[in-house]
């Protein structure tokens, strides 16, 4: 059973443990202004909110209602669906995977979801799409989700596994500062490893190169790692020993003018060395 209505914004509950982070960005500053001239042109999905009366669950549509918030809207049209909360999850995973910016940590979480749910309501599949996997009910599972976003049942699994990182080791992957293989090998050391690497990271300001990562996942299996092996090995002379600096295009952009990556770069460093020169003139004129 389907109806649209409009719904009050105060009505609607995020998805429980939605994997998609819904971010106060410049992106979003357009999708309000837009809102605010246009209004809400595309119904959100919900489903009813469990043990209410009148509140619903978004299923897809959560940057829209932060934007219409944003905007000043007390209501936003919904399209209202009947749907437990495995099927719902499929949806919500299915609605938000093909956008064009997700991040690796999104796409871990929304894999290992909409699995979880798959799995739950009792999906099999003993033929997928021309995919030669093994005879087992997960790798069935995972090349189904793979399929859609054409990855392999491997590279599906191997997202799950980030699932398994600390955030504060997850955010450097969603940053660019771990790349995506070293991630899934260091995803097999347990929590307090995790955090004796982190602290080495942060001490030497450098991350895992992919050889480090699986030395790391060896030791760990074989014997454990303490916090002295991990500090040795971190202190090895690498080409990627200093990380670069890095800073979300999106918050600097208004700032800068167009142009490519060396002009940008260029300006950057300009833009710096004259405001260090206003900091040293303040500072002196304070002596």
């Amino acid at each position: 059973m389907k109806n649209t209505k409009n719904i009050l914004i105060e009505k609607l509950h995020a998805f429980e443990n939605h994997p998609y982070k819904v971010q106060d960005n410049e992106e979003m500053e357009r999708l309000a202004e837009s809102i605010r001239e246009h209004g809400v042109l595309s119904p959100i999905i919900v489903r009813p909110k469990e043990n209410t009366e009148d509140e619903y669950e978004i299923i897809s549509g959560h940057r829209r209602v932060m934007a219409s918030r944003k905007a000043g809207i007390a209501e936003v049209p919904a399209l209202i669906v009947s749907l437990d909360r495995d099927a719902a999850a499929i949806v919500l995973v299915d609605s938000n995977l093909h956008r064009e910016h997700i991040l690796p940590s999104e796409k871990a979480f929304a894999y290992k979801m909409k699995a979880d749910a798959m799995a739950h309501q009792g999906w099999r599949s003993d033929l997928t799409s021309g995919q030669v996997v093994p005879k087992s009910d997960d790798n069935r599972t995972t090349a189904m989700i793979g399929e859609d976003m054409g990855d392999s049942y491997k590279t599906v699994q191997r997202y799950i596994r980030l699932t398994n990182l600390i955030p504060e080791i997850l955010e450097y992957v969603d940053e660019g500062r771990i790349s995506f293989t070293p991630a899934v090998e260091l995803s097999y050391l347990n929590e307090q490893e995790q955090y004796d690497l982190l602290e080495q990271m942060e001490i030497n300001d450098c991350t895992p190169s992919l050889s480090q990562a699986c030395r790391f996942k060896k030791i760990s299996y074989e014997q454990g790692l303490t916090p002295e092996v991990i500090a040795e090995i971190m202190s090895e002379e690498k080409a990627n020993q200093r990380e670069m600096f890095k800073v979300p295009m999106e918050r600097i952009r208004k700032y800068i003018p167009k142009g490519n990556a060396k002009q940008t770069e260029d300006f950057v460093l300009k833009a710096c060395e004259h405001y260090y020169k206003v900091l040293q003139r303040k500072k002196e004129r304070s002596l």
